[in-house]
């Protein structure tokens, strides 16, 4: 949530970030969050007038003869039933206001580049040099199906479309990935945590997810208030939920291993052929809580990481700064890394990197304080991809691959595949 000084402040500073963003502005109101805003101020103010009232009538009676006494008490009965009335008013206001104010997005953060979508997102930087094969490239799906290490078909029989199993060296690969991730970031300072696969709902909702209703993106367990998580953002971020962390901790550094799920829905078409658009994947998530004034250069800091992991695996890659339309509601600013994918022909999104400032802090009520007696505030939160298996498993397969459809195994992942240094075709065409 937005700190409501700000909006109160300076609503037109909302309003574009609102615009900027492609919102609707029916859903994204300012105009009604301001007046839910000054009516609930008002009620409230009402209130607390009629129960000082009250009390100095209540302080009266004890003082006045006996034949007053029956007036007073009818008034004081009189006001206690405006306070009720005023109490329901304010609880339904109370309800819409929460709402308005949860429904407005983060501020956009200084440098995000203007736009629609993704197409508009805003080249950094490149680094490495897409694979120039003498041959024509199989996309990872036909070399899965050649090296019999990722199948489909008998995942459609058992759960259905847009899931797979991951079989013999592709397994192995996946916990190399994710070891490889520990391995470099563990080492940073961060600290590995395995995470529940399921939140809260209203978990979920503090981190800026939608887990029911008709535009959700998330799987919900029915007759719970429990959804399976699309990222360990999600766990990570309500680990410390309602605390009060102390200032000298932070920044404080974990780094997520969980599986994703996502109903991607209305995702169609050759792009998302795969594994690059999935119901299931197992990630490894950076999460940093830290000073406000710090957030920037975590920022950037954790985007580095992220390089220096697709630098270790030999992959070729490039940077976006993520456009203010296709930036989800928490981020303030968000890099993409996206790497080339030889099957495809062009670059595929496979780490994301955002910072969220306070907007998640606040929705989940984490504050930390600065030394002894310190003032209480919101830290920034951020989050970024260390690596996400199935994306990564796509530009790894497709820029090794050999022309008879076996495949090379970076060797910085060689030692944690027991010295696998190929993947063998087994299959015909």
């Amino acid at each position: 949530m937005l700190d409501l000084n700000v909006i109160r402040r300076d609503p037109e500073l909302v309003r574009e970030s609102v615009a900027r963003r492609g919102l609707d502005p029916a859903r994204a109101d300012v105009d009604r969050f301001l007046e839910l805003d000054a009516r609930r101020r008002d009620i409230q103010t009402r209130r607390d007038g009629l129960k000082h009232e009250q009390t100095e009538l209540g302080n009266r009676i004890r003082q006045v003869p006996a034949d007053q006494k029956a007036a007073l008490v009818e008034q004081v009965r009189a006001l206690k039933s405006q306070v009720v009335a005023l109490d329901q008013e304010h609880t339904t206001v109370e309800k819409d206001w929460r709402a308005a104010w949860a429904a407005l997005p983060n501020l956009l953060g200084v440098g995000v580049p203007s736009g629609h979508d993704e197409s508009q997102n805003v080249e950094v930087s490149r680094w490495g040099e897409p694979p120039t094969l003498d041959f024509a490239p199989r996309d990872h799906v036909e070399l899965g199906r050649l090296t019999d290490t990722i199948d489909f078909e008998r995942a459609a029989k058992v759960t259905g479309a847009s899931f797979y199993y991951l079989k013999r060296e592709a397994a192995l690969l996946e916990q190399a990935l994710l070891a490889y991730a520990a391995g470099r970031l563990v080492a940073e300072g961060f600290v590995p945590m395995s995470t529940p696969d399921l939140a809260r709902d209203e978990v979920l909702e503090g981190i800026g997810f939608q887990p029911r209703g008709p535009e959700t993106q998330i799987y919900s367990i029915e007759g719970t208030d429990l959804s399976l998580i699309g990222t360990a953002e999600i766990t990570l971020g309500g680990y410390h939920r309602d605390e009060i962390l102390e200032g000298d901790d932070l920044p404080l550094r974990y780094l997520g291993f969980s599986q994703c799920f996502r109903t991607e829905a209305g995702t169609y078409g050759r792009e998302s052929r795969g594994l690059y658009r999935v119901h299931q994947f197992t990630k490894a998530e950076m999460f940093v809580i830290c000073r406000p004034e710090d957030s920037q250069s975590w920022h950037e800091r954790m985007r580095e990481l992220e390089e220096e992991l697709f630098r270790g695996l030999g992959l070729a890659y490039r940077v976006v700064n993520v456009c203010s339309g296709d930036l989800g509601a928490p981020a303030s600013k968000k890099y993409d890394i996206e790497a080339w994918m030889p099957g495809r022909g062009s670059f595929g999104e496979v780490t994301s990197c955002s910072n969220c400032t306070d907007y998640q802090a606040r929705r989940l009520g984490i504050r930390f304080r600065s030394g002894q007696g310190g003032k209480v505030q919101h830290p920034h939160m951020l989050n970024g991809t260390a690596i996400a298996v199935s994306r990564t498993l796509i530009a790894l397969m497709e820029s090794y691959q050999r022309e008879d459809g076996s495949i090379t195994v970076p060797e910085v992942l060689r030692p944690l595949m027991h010295g696998i240094s190929q993947i063998p075709r087994r299959l015909p065409e």
